[in-house]
């Protein structure tokens, strides 16, 4: 029963170009970017995928 990602939230920074939303889009993800001076929109995902990456490395076997 594995789950699959199908968004990944991201602000808008310069350094996500236009090619990384291809990428991305090929895999299969949505792209959703944050609002537009929204600060603490921005800090809730950026406290969220340090956690989000804890908790999966806690399950994975290297």
């Amino acid at each position: 029963m594995g789950s699959k990602a199908r968004f990944l939230i991201r602000d808008r920074d310069s350094k996500f170009t236009d090619a990384f939303d291809v990428v991305l889009a090929e895999a299969g993800l949505q792209v959703v970017t944050s609002g537009i001076q929204m600060p603490r929109m921005n800090s809730i995902t950026e406290r969220w995928i340090p956690t989000c990456r804890r908790e999966s490395l806690h399950h994975a076997l290297v």
